[in-house]
């Protein structure tokens, strides 16, 4: 079972929705015993940095998640999942992430010129072969919604990247934990793949 960790933040539904499309069963829920027995889990969200961590805070699930990810379990963070994994934000100052990689989240700047959120498709530069990019095309197109962005300190894990005004580390890649600042859930048969790939070991 993939379990879906659910906090209080957005696009749940889609994500559970994809898995059950690609033929894995997989389950919502907030119970740290839950999520601790899943062969794999994924932490979605959509909002902002502060609340979302707020919420995992209010939820008694910071240490499950990063108990989790200690167990080389597999782990996928999508959009805002992405983010909490790392330090800190600019948009939410003071409010700390669950840490368990070095680097900051930045706002997209407004001297780019380019409309921000930054909505839609965007073509990837793939840095990491293999993983969630398996049998992946050079430059695969998938889907956006944001307005901050990863610079992740340990270049190393950094799986793929994306350019909106800005260089963005669209995606990470370190042992047993996978993240992407886009969607793969919304991302066509791209995303599908990816999905596909991440729990390749388990269904």
């Amino acid at each position: 079972m993939i379990a879906v960790i659910d906090y209080g933040a957005g696009n749940i539904r889609s994500v559970l929705k994809a898995f059950k499309y690609i033929g894995c069963d997989a389950k919502v829920t907030d119970d740290a015993n839950e999520i601790a027995g899943a062969a794999a889990a994924v932490l979605p969200g959509v909002g902002a940095f502060g609340d979302a961590m707020e919420s995992i805070k209010s939820s008694g699930l910071a240490e499950p998640v990063r108990g989790y990810i200690s167990s080389g379990k597999p782990f996928l963070g999508i959009c805002l999942g992405l983010q909490l994994l790392f330090e800190e934000s600019e948009e939410s100052p003071g409010e700390r992430g669950l840490g368990v990689f070095k680097g900051k989240i930045l706002r997209i700047p407004e001297s780019s010129g380019l409309k921000i959120p930054h909505i839609g498709w965007n073509s990837l530069d793939i840095k990491k072969s293999g993983g969630l990019f398996d049998g992946a095309e050079e430059n695969p197109y998938v889907y956006f919604v944001h307005s901050y962005y990863l610079k992740a300190e340990d270049r190393g894990i950094v799986s793929s990247t994306a350019e909106y005004g800005v260089a963005i580390d669209a995606s990470i890649q370190s042992g047993n934990v996978f993240a992407a600042q886009f969607h793969p859930e919304k991302s066509g048969s791209a995303g599908l793949k990816m999905l596909k790939n991440f729990v390749s070991v388990i269904c």
